[in-house]
């Protein structure tokens, strides 16, 4: 009976190896898939066929080997408890993350994380006594009266794992609980076939076949995903389309150059450059679904601010303070932002309008401030003046997870607040 329960469970972790080594290549087969899961799955399946290959090594040491080789079983077993260990914290990770929530935020991965630490305090004092678990001189493996000891500490963090999935099953989407659930219940379905089945190793399967599964489910969602935002984004050029089309701006800005060019005929020519520029970035714009270089948009609005100082002569007032401009952005940003600030801060009977346009570079994101003087942001107007801005906000977090913020000046007016994560110089952690 024996060598029937050791046959099953050589078969079953050499079917585990199999398939964690498969999930690790089709993930990084994957170019299209999000970083931030592509990089996950590559740790995930990574400790799972190092956990299977720790389990497989102690299996062939354990029974095939003598006693010469107690060390490489001890090594074995370690690894072996050490790298299942590092699954449970893992999928909390990935389960705040589709959740909306930073790790470094919530008590949960604290607790988790203080929990791995005392696994693995328990595991270093292992190494050094008999009573949770031993290898003897002679290559057998022994469990010891504090064994179950040992198991507190994972087995907290799978019920841990659990309740919060219950508790944030309705920040994520169907697939991704499908996931999560699968991930979770195969596992412990084997945890219970081994406790009735002394001797199957069962876990060691589950822990591949349940974290392929998932993949395939998060690959799925990725694929709805996509579908969606593709969706979504020919809407938003059509909403593009839509806001662009503003014939007074076109009708007052011709007259402009009408009377101008009685009046000043060099002037006129200068503004017909930086109108036709304008309408050229306009067009281009609507064309482009995915984000551009910032030089092109602060081009384009350089041009759009161009047309109204020919206007509005010295009632509008412009400065730039742009000394990091290498990160991208979706087009049509910067520009629809500054003619709002233009089409309702600028009245003749107050004060000059003054715009500043500034940005920078802070804590990993590229921070693109608008500030004016004018009377400032009413909400109660919402119902038209800023569907613009809405339409930029909308736009930004479905292309480069940017935010746009609005608020009052002090002194009265308005700032407009942009931020649009780059990438750091260093490697970036995972979080």
């Amino acid at each position: 009976m024996n060598n029937a329960i050791d046959l099953i469970n050589f078969s079953a972790a050499v079917t585990g190896l199999v398939i964690a080594l498969l999930g690790l290549f089709f993930t990084l087969a994957m170019k299209s898939l999000e970083k931030w899961t592509r990089r996950f799955f590559v740790a995930l399946f990574s400790v799972a066929a190092a956990y299977v290959t720790s389990d497989l090594l102690s299996q062939v040491s354990l029974l095939f080997l003598g006693p010469d080789y107690a060390v490489l079983s001890r090594i074995a077993v370690f690894c072996e408890s050490f790298f299942s260990s590092l699954l449970m914290p893992m999928i909390t990770v990935y389960l705040l993350r589709c959740s909306g929530e930073r790790r470094k935020r919530t008590p949960l991965f604290a607790s988790m994380l203080t929990l791995w630490l005392v696994y693995v305090a328990l595991l270093i004092f292992t190494q050094f006594s008999t009573e949770i678990y031993s290898i003897s001189s002679k290559n057998v493996y022994q469990r010891g009266p504090w064994y179950f000891v040992l198991l507190v500490p994972p087995a907290t963090m799978m019920i841990m794992n659990c309740i919060s999935l219950f508790f944030r099953r309705k920040q994520l989407t169907k697939k991704q609980r499908a996931a999560f659930t699968v991930y979770l219940l195969i596992p412990l379905g084997c945890m219970l076939i081994q406790m009735f089945s002394y001797g199957l190793l069962m876990i060691v399967i589950g822990t591949s076949v349940s974290a392929m599964i998932m993949f395939v489910f998060i690959l799925m969602d990725q694929v709805d995903h996509s579908i969606r935002q593709q969706k979504e984004n020919a809407a938003q050029q059509a909403s593009i389309t839509v806001l662009q089309m503003r014939p007074h701006f076109i009708y007052n800005t011709l007259m402009s150059i009408y009377y101008l060019c009685k009046q000043d005929a060099e002037k006129a020519q200068q503004v017909i450059l930086d109108f036709s520029s304008y309408l050229r970035k306009n067009f281009t714009a609507i064309a482009k679904a995915d984000a551009i270089p910032f030089e092109e948009e602060l081009e384009h609005t350089r041009a759009y601010l161009a047309v109204e100082q020919a206007r509005f002569k010295d009632q509008l007032l412009v400065e730039f303070d742009t000394p990091f401009t290498d990160f991208r952005i979706p087009p049509l940003t910067l520009q629809p932002i500054v003619e709002n600030a233009v089409k309702h801060g600028m009245d003749p009977e107050l004060e000059p309008l003054f715009i500043s346009i500034s940005t920078r570079r802070q804590d990993g994101y590229a921070e693109i401030t608008v500030d004016d003087s004018g009377p400032g942001y009413q909400p109660a107007d919402d119902n038209e003046p800023h569907i613009g801005l809405d339409n930029v906000r909308e736009r930004l977090k479905m292309m480069c997870k940017g935010d746009l913020t609005i608020s009052r000046r002090d002194c009265g007016g308005t700032i407009v607040t942009v931020r649009i994560p780059v990438q750091e110089d260093v490697h970036e952690n995972v979080d």
